[in-house]
């Protein structure tokens, strides 16, 4: 199946731990965890969850220390890279850095007199730790606020060039760059405009988005504009929900971009009266058998033979429903199949399909890139 290309914004490559950011590394998704960081097994709970999902790496916010002190014993419970965030305190992210943090997301203005900053910078130097500037239009500083009389795009921009300006005097490069509203137009040209004046990497979202579905929805069109431009090295989906669904949504939309392809892929109809058998109960059940699936492999599901074969030649597994109804293996009808079998049978010749790709190309297997079962129902 041809997909479309996008070429990717030339950007300066950091590490967050073991996960490499920018230059030509995969668009890497990420969270935050809600639970209390003084809460250790809580947390260590929640970021397991998100590493079973996909997560390539996770924040924690650390308000205290406290909450420094438990971050350190998180640090040794987890494998995934942890993210910090950090305000105004810089002995707190001084601690942490010293606890085995993978990334400090500070603002350097916000952190106080420069001797502060440039203690923070030398500890990252000295642990081998980038920053994450990460500007917010509902906290920008109170002359931009007064200058602009609003957030918007410039105040968004005028404030990160000032971070950026610190750590450039400090001659500390390892950064990565967030400017995040929650207004979709202001966040894409915000980053638009950035994004042609650094090289660092940029960390997307468009914040507090909302519920899970209209924030989902929100996060796609503004994460996806800028994606499809080439933009953006790594994302965050913002929520009012599960963190694990933040993961689940932000690599659909990499997927819908054929950007990355991990996890389950699920393009589904909302089915009419040319159904052979119940599309949305099909779909449901084989989605949830299908999560632990982490290796790459295009399934079709149709409910009838308008589009049905078409659509099942393109994938390795399809399902075309008919009288009756017709499964299709690399393309080519394999065996008829009933409405009682639908999902016992998809899933049998899904798994040894996968067993067979993995035979023939074991660099397919899931790894730290966790590829993706696509789904697709029409």
């Amino acid at each position: 199946m041809k997909q479309h290309s996008i070429n990717r914004r030339q950007s300066r490559q950091i590490m967050v731990g073991d996960v490499a950011v920018g230059g030509d590394a995969p668009v890497a998704v990420q969270s935050m965890t809600n639970t209390d960081t003084c809460d250790v097994a809580a947390t260590v709970g929640q970021i397991q969850a998100l590493q079973t999902a996909g997560a390539d790496m996770v924040r924690v916010s650390v308000p205290d220390m406290d909450a420094a002190e438990a971050f350190g014993q998180i640090r040794k419970q987890v494998s995934l890279p942890l993210i910090a965030d950090i305000h105004f305190d810089y002995k707190i992210a001084l601690r942490v850095a010293e606890l085995g943090v993978d990334c400090l997301r500070i603002n350097p203005g916000n952190i106080g007199r420069e001797d502060r900053v440039r203690a923070v910078v030398d500890s990252a130097q000295e642990h081998g730790i980038p920053i994450r500037i990460g500007v917010n239009a509902g906290s920008l500083e109170k002359d931009l606020q007064k200058k602009y009389g609003e957030p918007t795009s410039a105040a968004l921009v005028e404030s990160a060039l000032r971070h950026i300006d610190i750590l450039d005097r400090l001659n500390f490069p390892d950064f990565k760059i967030s400017l995040k509203a929650s207004d979709v137009f202001m966040t894409v040209a915000a980053y638009r405009e950035l994004a042609s004046q650094i090289e660092q990497p940029l960390h997307l979202g468009i914040t507090e988005a909302g519920g899970a579905r209209a924030g989902a929805v929100k996060s796609a069109i503004g994460l996806g504009m800028l994606l499809a431009e080439g933009i953006g090295d790594t994302i965050r989906v913002s929520l009012a929900a599960d963190p694990v669904e933040e993961i689940k949504v932000g690599f659909d939309i990499l997927k819908s971009l054929h950007i990355r392809s991990k996890g389950v892929h699920l393009i589904a109809c909302p089915s009419c009266s040319r159904q052979n058998f119940d599309v949305i109960a099909t779909v449901n059940e084989l989605e949830s058998r299908l999560e632990d699936i982490t290796d790459p492999i295009d399934v079709a599901v149709i409910g009838c033979v308008v589009n049905g074969p078409g659509e099942a030649r393109e994938v390795q597994v399809g399902l075309t429903g008919g009288s009756p109804n017709l499964l299709y293996r690399d393309g080519k009808p394999s065996h008829k199949v009933s409405n009682d079998r639908l999902v016992d049978e998809l899933e049998k010749m899904i798994r040894e399909q996968i067993e067979q790709q993995r035979l023939l190309n074991p660099a397919n297997e899931a790894g730290s890139a966790k590829p993706v079962v696509q789904v697709r129902v029409s």
